[in-house]
């Protein structure tokens, strides 16, 4: 016999071990829009507003929006939007229905409801977490104006497709339905978030009407926030996970004990009391993010290319290999914890051993191929920022060097076991194309990809002695494989 569906009336007949919303949904205002319904916003900032709807504060729930597939709506519209969050600790599972998701739409499919939503006067926030490249970025941090999708948008003749363009949007009817102000608040891993994305849209705005420009400049506030928190995708193991506690879910996600959120005390209106669920309200997000964005995910891109070369499969077998997670220390130790100013109330070194613990969680099963994915938008800010700074300052960040080899190499699509990967990346075809033509020239490798504005700063790619590191690494990365050139 089939386990009964999660939903609103399965809710009562869920095993007591199961913790549930103990407040009524079917009261539940919506205060918030959410663009990127991907499995880290239901792990993570869906968690913290589920917390204070569950403490009285019923305004905020939560109109989710997927910006291209249905396939989060039509596994969690059956379920009245509920879903399992199975955390998951080296002493094992808990499991949690989060019920803050009062909608679930597919934008693409549902254009008008979608727009109601962002422009309704109830809807104070904005939130996104559409990964980087999704806010269409070009190579110097601004708009990039020669995107497909921009262009597009710009004309206004259609249904916005970019993610600046449905912003604009959105506050543009919002301005002359004179509805009140609201906040945009971007979750994602970009540097100084909430100011790179105000003027992303700004930028756009400008494009549109100048006035528009000036009214979202004076009135709709982007804090910047750093969010935290290990989410792999869901695998049908974790569907059978949840099977086995007695009920069906078409979409739980799988998250670690360990949860963050710092945000920036800037908000157009009001907002949710998410302190009182553990964020942290700071005036100052960046000296947060700049530990997180280089600490944490600059050492995840590290571990997912030389993890997947070693032929690892995930974060966790990864660190098991000893010559990975010395590197790793390596890595913080010489070349990204210099880079960091004092951050309030963290010791940095306990920090990164407090990460390479929770790499450590075998319960966990982060693929390093999903991690791998976008290197191109990843790799600038966690990686090479900070090296460009070591050069600065002096020092010859040889570390980055191996991780950036690492990508390189990566970019051949095998690894040392015989395994192949495909290359996830908007660039994918022009780097593909270029690892193709070089092959295993360790110099003719390094030369095409550094050449790369997109992605290498001329300062950095033109550095001598940096490009000799780099190519002097992937010289042994590919002559002698991973353990052995990092055990030398």
């Amino acid at each position: 016999m089939n386990p009964p569906r999660l939903s609103t009336a399965s809710l009562p007949c869920l095993p007591s071990v199961v913790r549930r919303p103990a407040y009524d949904r079917a009261a539940l205002g919506i205060g918030i829009a959410h663009l990127g319904l991907g499995a880290f916003h239901r792990a993570h900032q869906a968690v913290f507003t589920d917390e204070r709807i569950a403490a009285g504060e019923t305004d905020w729930g939560i109109s989710g929006m997927s910006l291209r597939s249905p396939a989060v709506r039509n596994a969690l519209a059956p379920q009245d939007g509920l879903y399992t969050v199975l955390e998951r600790g080296p002493a094992g599972d808990s499991a949690r229905i989060i019920g803050s998701v009062a909608e679930v739409l597919t934008v693409p499919e549902q254009p008008d409801r979608a727009m109601a939503r962002l422009t309704d006067a109830s809807t104070r926030i904005i939130s996104l977490t559409v990964t980087e490249k999704a806010y269409c970025r070009a190579a110097d941090g601004g708009l990039d104006h020669a995107h497909p999708d921009i262009n597009r948008d710009l004309t206004g003749d259609a249904f916005p497709r970019s993610v600046p363009g449905l912003l604009v949007e959105a506050l543009r009817r919002r301005r002359a339905a004179k509805a009140p102000p609201c906040t945009v608040l971007c979750c994602d891993n970009l540097p100084r978030n909430g100011e790179t994305v105000g003027r992303l849209t700004e930028a756009f705005a400008m494009r549109r009407d100048p006035q528009l420009a000036a009214w979202i400049r004076t009135e709709v506030a982007f804090p910047s926030t750093m969010v935290d928190r290990i989410v792999p995708s869901t695998q049908d193991e974790d569907r059978a996970a949840v099977a086995a506690l007695g009920y069906a879910d078409a979409w739980p996600v799988v998250a670690e004990p360990f949860t963050q959120w710092v945000i920036e005390d800037r908000f157009s209106g009001p907002r949710p009391r998410w302190e009182a669920a553990g964020a942290l309200l700071v005036d100052d997000v960046h000296v947060y993010e700049l530990m997180k964005l280089r600490c944490l995910n600059g050492a995840h891109s590290t571990l997912a290319y030389l993890g997947a070369l070693a032929g690892t499969e995930t974060v966790s077998e990864a660190m098991a290999e000893p010559a990975l997670a010395g590197f790793l220390s390596r890595l913080w130790r010489e070349d990204l914890l210099p880079t960091l100013p004092a951050t309030p109330g963290v010791d940095l070194s306990a920090y990164t051993a407090q990460l390479a613990d929770r790499f450590r969680n075998p319960r966990i099963r982060h693929r390093l191929l999903q991690i791998a994915m976008d290197g191109s938008q990843k790799l600038p800010q966690r990686l090479l920022g900070p090296a460009l700074e070591r050069l600065r300052a002096g020092a010859m960040p040889r570390a980055i060097a191996i991780a950036v080899a690492g990508w390189m190499a990566f970019l051949l699509g095998a690894d040392e076991r015989g395994g192949q990967h495909e290359i996830d990346d908007p660039m994918s075809e022009r780097l593909v194309m270029a690892a193709r033509t070089a092959g295993r020239d360790a110099t003719a490798l390094s030369n095409a990809l550094l050449a790369i504005r997109d992605i290498f700063p001329g300062e950095l790619a033109e550095h001598e002695g940096f490009r000799r590191e780099v190519r002097s690494a992937l010289d042994a990365l590919l002559t002698r494989g991973v353990r052995a050139s990092l055990h030398s």
